[in-house]
């Protein structure tokens, strides 16, 4: 079980970060590819429109016995290529626009590693921080059931996302099921071993970053062992990225939590600071390593960047002062398009999110394959079928960017639309 983090004492638990446009973003990338590829407007609008949303009230009883209301949605941008699919995101910061961007950008995302999934996501409007597992159970069964006429196996399969997770995916799963009056475990992923979950799906996203991290460095002659790394996040991409960077030989020196930062220029001891924040909650306080700022772990003079928290953090303002030479975005968004064209200009290499973090639908496909014909993998099996996905798609998007000299992001996007465009054209529209 994944626990949700509360503020250690005394940590604040904001930061000043400029607002971001997510959606802005997503149309911004889809524009350019629908123009590379000569689609017309219309195309363009129906792609960047998702085909169906939802906004529900989700009435709470507090274990005070107060109500409160709640907001959540659920987008799904794309079925073109199969049921749609994407993860649960609890947040404060929850928006029905920053939904919109997530879903178009996990259609993509489906589409480039050939996983046959259009794009959706869920959030509801909660700080999972200040609120019990009780109280979470009953929004997420509220929740469920207010959407569940719209998901299940074959048309919509959510997963964990931020300030969601395996519990979640548990009681989401029984209030369909219940429902339905039978067992269905492929209505989610992400869901405990116990209850139809796939080996290795915890770690997947983290291992498929580091499987293309690694492609990364090695595509600009950076040896893992003398190459110095800096992670933003420590959840569940960011953590399990370290770790796996520097089983891999690559020193992390910085790492990041929504609370602060730190860094030990001699690398990070992460079994020690693992341990620190599983006690305290936070990385802030770690006596191996100084407190730095958020910013400072940004601009730090590293090869690689690992921005693994949130969307928009590196934008026109300090996108100058970023150093590494390699930026592989484990989160959903983190590089706004004025941002792009700075690393552009200065040759850094960014591997965008719809690969670089794309292991985690991969093995969740696996999970749906597993849970529809109840016959399970071995983890070996999940970790060796993820490599190979991940290495392939890396391989594909260097050598289209190559062969059109455009930016990863842009051969990503582009190869990713096109696909997702023959669907629609080849089943064309109904009358």
């Amino acid at each position: 079980m994944t626990v949700i983090d509360t503020a250690p004492a005394g940590v604040p638990t904001t930061t000043t970060t400029p607002e971001p446009h997510p959606l802005e973003d997503a149309r911004t990338q889809l524009r350019e590819a629908v123009s590379l590829l000569g689609y017309d407007e219309g195309m363009f609008d129906m792609l960047a429109n998702p085909r169906r949303e939802v906004t529900v009230s989700i009435p709470l009883r507090r274990d005070s016995g107060a109500v409160e209301l709640l907001v959540g949605h659920r987008v799904q941008h794309n079925f073109s290529r199969g049921p749609a699919k994407g993860g649960l995101r609890y947040s404060p910061d929850v928006t029905l626009d920053e939904v919109r961007a997530l879903a178009m950008w996990m259609t993509w995302k489906c589409a480039l590693l050939d996983v046959p999934y259009g794009g959706a996501k869920g959030g509801v409007r909660i700080d999972p921080r200040l609120h019990s597992r009780g109280e979470l159970e009953r929004v997420t069964r509220r929740y469920t059931s207010e959407i569940s006429p719209l998901i299940g196996p074959e048309r919509d399969i959510p997963a964990p996302d931020i300030g969601t997770d395996d519990d979640t995916m548990a009681w989401m799963m029984d209030t369909y099921s219940v429902q339905k009056g039978h067992t269905v475990l492929g209505v989610t992923t992400g869901k405990p071993i116990s209850l139809g979950g796939s080996l290795g799906r915890a770690s997947a996203t983290s291992r498929g970053v580091v499987h293309v991290a690694l492609a990364a460095l090695a595509h600009r002659g950076l040896a893992p062992s003398r190459t110095t790394a800096a992670v933003q996040g420590f959840g569940k991409v960011g953590r399990g990225a370290a770790r796996f960077l520097a089983e891999a030989g690559v020193r992390v020196i910085a790492v990041s939590d929504q609370y602060g930062a730190v860094a030990a220029p001699q690398g990070l001891d992460l079994a020690a600071l693992e341990a620190h924040v599983d006690a305290s909650g936070s990385v802030v306080g770690f006596g191996g390593a100084d407190r730095i700022g958020a910013d400072e772990l940004l601009e730090a003079d590293v090869d690689l960047l690992v921005p693994a928290a949130v969307e928009g953090v590196l934008t026109a303002a300090n996108a100058p002062r970023v150093r590494a030479r390699v930026i592989v975005e484990g989160a959903n968004g983190p590089t706004t398009p004025e941002a792009d064209a700075v690393f552009a200009a200065n040759d850094q290499l960014v591997v965008p999110d719809i690969l670089a973090n794309a292991g985690g639908v991969i093995v969740s496909y696996f999970e749906w394959v597993q849970a529809n014909q109840a016959y399970w993998w071995s983890e070996d099996e999940v970790e060796a079928r993820l490599a190979q996905r991940m290495t392939d798609a890396w391989e594909r998007v260097r050598d289209h960017a190559a062969a059109t000299g455009r930016p990863l992001r842009t051969a990503a996007t582009t190869l990713a639309v096109e696909r997702v465009a023959q669907a629609h054209l080849q089943r064309g529209l109904y009358p």
